[in-house]
């Protein structure tokens, strides 16, 4: 133990006294020109990689089709991204009507989130919860909002399950920026 004291105390006096020579260290760049600067000529921009067309994943539903799990429905729904669940947002009076294609008899839970801009902490986002409902569709309203401001509505559906290769089932979706009346 002394012997660790001691190797201690000799590196924190080397640490200190090796910062106290006399050279001076130069700081800045020397006034004299240096090599000649080299022009390059502009190029081209490298077009954009394309996705080969060979995929071992599963492919999920194309943008823009029905992403309903049930095939009897009629209601499309426009899908603006493969992983979320497409939301319908219709402002109403100081809120929206929210719908969206019922995923596997999960139930859901919807809430609209402020766009304000807030210093600090975020405020917890309201939940409402929504039953799995038995048609096609699912739909609910959310109310008590501030007219005109903006929003996003988030949709959460947890219990949505897996497919046989272990990937979930689409489980949450959201809105673009939308506005109450």
């Amino acid at each position: 133990m002394r012997h660790v004291k001691a190797m201690l105390a000799l590196a924190a006096l080397a640490l200190t006294a090796g910062g106290c020579g006399r050279e001076t260290v130069r700081t800045a760049a020397s006034p004299s020109p240096g090599a000649t600067w080299h022009l390059l000529t502009t190029g081209s921009p490298t077009p954009s990689p394309t996705p080969s067309r060979l995929t071992a994943r599963p492919s999920a539903p194309g943008l823009g089709a029905s992403v309903s799990p049930f095939p009897s429905c009629t209601k499309t729904f426009t899908a603006t991204e493969a992983v979320l669940i497409p939301v319908d947002v219709t402002p109403i009076a100081g809120g929206f009507k929210v719908e969206w294609p019922r995923q596997y008899g999960s139930n859901y839970r919807v809430t609209a989130v402020p766009q304000k801009l807030v210093l600090g902490a975020q405020p917890e986002p309201s939940w409402k919860n929504v039953p799995p409902g038995t048609g096609c569709t699912v739909s609910t309203t959310i109310t008590g909002l501030v007219p005109g401001a903006a929003y996003i509505v988030w949709l959460d559906a947890p219990n949505t399950g897996y497919e046989r290769d272990g990937t979930r089932h689409l489980y949450s979706g959201r809105s673009g920026v939308v506005y109450p009346r």
